[in-house]
C-alpha cells in the first residue's frame, strides 16, 4: 500500500474547489449548531433550565450538560471513523450533517423547566448528546476530503480550509443570536427569541446537504481501497496498535488548543457578563469581532505551515495562548470595550496559529488506511479531557478561589503540553501520502 497514492492524476481544479467549499461550508454549518449550544448555556440555558441554582451554579450545571456533547464525540469519532475507513468519507459526512440539524432543531423546540420541570434538562441533555455524536464524526471526514483532494505542497492550506468552519459557525451562531438579543426585549428573548437560531439550522442544513451532494468520493481513499482488494476490517484497532505514538502526538497538540479555545469562548461570555457585570450585548460583539478574526488569520497560518512547517507555527501559536492567559482576564476585568475586545480577538488570533495547521499535523500522522480513525480518536479523545471540561473547571477555580490566576495557570500548563508536542512531532509538511503510507507498511 506504499504507493497507493501514487501515480494518481490530480483532481481538477473545479473537483478541488468544489470539495473545499462543500467541506467548509458543511463544517460551518455543524459548528454553528455546536456553538449555538454553547453560547446558549452561558446566556439563556442556566435560566430556563436550571432557574434554581444561583447564577454561577447555573451556569455549571448548564455547561456540564454542554460538556456531555464532548463526551459522545470519542464515540462519534469511533463509529465514523470505522465506517470512514470501510465504505468511503462522503455519505459519513452526509450522515453527520443531518443528524446534527435534526438535534439542533428539537433543542429549539424544547420546553422549559417551568413548563415540565425536570424532564427539560433530561431532554436537553440527551439532544446535546446527539449533537456530540454527529461532530465527532465530522471533523475527521472534512478535513481529509480537503486534505485528500489536495497536492502535497499545499495540504496544509487545503486541510485548513475546514476549520476555518470552527470560528466561521462560532461568528454565525455568536451573530445570530446578538442580532436577536439586539432587537428583541430581555424577557422576549428568553421567552422565545433564544429558539429562533436553532430552528434556523434545519434550513441550513438543507443546505449544506445539497452543496455536500455534488461532491465526489475522495481520490486518495479509492486508491488505496484499490490497491489492496479491501479495506481495513478494524481501522480503530489498527492505529490504536500500529501509531500509540501518533495518537498520543495528536492529543498532545489538541490539549491547549481545545482548552484555550472555549475559555476564550465559552468562559468568557458567563466571566464577561456574571463577574465583570458586561452587557450581554457587548459581550456577544467582543466575541463577534474575535471569531471574525480567526475566520481572516486562520487560513494564513494554514498557508505559512506549508511553507516553514507544522511545527513551529504550532508552537508559536500554544507558547503566546500559555503567556496570553495572564492577560486575558485582566482585560476583561475592565469592563470598557477596547480592551475586552482585545482580549478575545487576540486570543482568538493566537488559538488560530494552533488550528489552522492541526487538520494537516494530525492526519499526516496516520497512513490512508486507518486515517480516519486514527485523526479522529486523537482528535475527539482529548475533547472528553479538554474542551468539556474547561468551563467546568475553570467556573470552579473562580468559585473556589475568587480569581482568576488559577485558570490562567491551568491554560498556561496545558499550552506547555501543546509545545512539547509539537516540538517532539516529525515534520511532515510537503510529504505525499505516499511517503506517509510507505512509513507504515500493512
Amino acid at each position: 500500500m506504499a504507493d497507493a497514492s501514487a501515480d494518481r492524476s490530480p483532481p481538477s481544479a473545479r473537483d478541488l474547489r468544489r470539495v473545499i467549499v462543500a467541506s467548509l461550508i458543511g463544517t460551518t454549518i455543524e459548528w454553528y449548531d455546536f456553538f449555538l449550544y454553547g453560547t446558549a448555556a452561558a446566556l439563556v440555558f442556566n435560566k430556563l433550565f436550571f432557574p434554581k441554582a444561583d447564577p454561577l451554579t447555573g451556569a455549571m450545571l448548564a455547561f456540564t450538560t454542554y460538556a456531555l456533547g464532548f463526551v459522545a464525540r470519542p464515540i462519534g469519532g469511533l463509529v465514523f471513523g470505522h465506517f470512514g475507513d470501510r465504505i468511503g468519507r462522503k455519505r459519513l459526512l452526509m450522515l453527520s450533517l443531518v443528524l446534527m440539524g435534526l438535534s439542533s432543531s428539537l433543542i429549539g423546540l424544547l420546553p422549559t423547566y417551568a413548563q415540565i420541570g425536570a424532564a427539560a434538562p433530561l431532554l436537553l441533555t440527551a439532544l446535546r448528546l446527539v449533537q456530540g455524536f454527529a461532530v465527532g464524526g465530522e471533523w475527521g471526514g472534512a478535513v481529509l476530503m480537503a486534505g485528500e483532494f489536495g497536492d502535497a505542497s499545499r495540504r496544509g492550506t487545503w486541510a485548513g480550509w475546514p476549520q476555518v468552519g470552527v470560528p466561521a459557525g462560532n461568528l454565525l451562531a455568536a451573530g445570530v443570536l446578538a442580532i436577536m438579543a439586539a432587537v428583541q426585549s430581555n424577557a422576549d428573548f428568553m421567552a422565545w427569541g433564544w429558539r429562533v437560531p436553532f430552528l434556523l439550522s434545519a434550513a441550513l442544513v438543507a443546505f449544506g446537504w445539497w452543496v455536500r451532494s455534488r461532491v465526489a468520493e475522495s481520490p486518495v481513499f479509492e486508491a488505496a481501497v484499490a490497491h489492496t482488494g479491501e479495506p481495513e476490517s478494524a481501522p480503530a484497532l489498527q492505529a490504536l496498535r500500529a501509531r500509540p505514538g501518533g495518537i498520543a502526538i495528536g492529543a498532545g497538540l489538541r490539549l491547549g488548543e481545545n482548552i484555550s479555545y472555549y475559555i476564550v469562548t465559552a468562559v468568557s461570555i458567563t466571566y464577561a457578563t456574571d463577574v465583570a457585570h458586561i452587557s450581554r450585548g457587548a459581550a456577544l460583539n467582543a466575541l463577534l469581532a474575535g471569531a471574525a478574526a480567526e475566520v481572516v488569520a486562520m487560513p494564513l497560518f494554514s498557508a505559512l505551515s506549508d511553507r516553514i512547517g507544522r511545527r513551529w507555527i504550532y508552537a508559536i501559536g500554544a507558547g503566546g495562548m500559555g503567556i496570553w492567559a495572564f492577560a486575558f482576564f485582566r482585560l476583561l476585568d475592565t469592563g470598557a470595550t477596547v480592551p475586552v475586545m482585545a482580549a478575545i480577538i487576540v486570543g482568538l488570533i493566537l488559538h488560530g496559529a494552533m488550528y489552522g495547521p492541526q487538520a494537516a499535523f494530525i492526519s499526516e500522522l496516520f497512513p490512508t488506511r486507518f486515517r480516519y480513525s486514527g485523526a479522529s480518536i486523537a482528535y475527539q479523545l482529548t475533547s472528553v479531557f479538554a474542551g468539556s471540561l474547561a468551563p467546568i473547571i475553570a467556573l470552579w477555580l473562580l468559585h473556589e478561589t475568587h480569581s482568576t490566576l488559577a485558570i490562567s495557570i491551568y491554560v498556561a500548563l496545558a499550552c506547555a503540553v501543546s509545545v512539547f508536542a509539537a516540538l517532539r512531532a516529525r515534520e511532515t509538511s510537503g510529504d505525499t501520502y505516499a511517503e506517509i503510507d510507505a512509513r507504515s507498511p500493512r
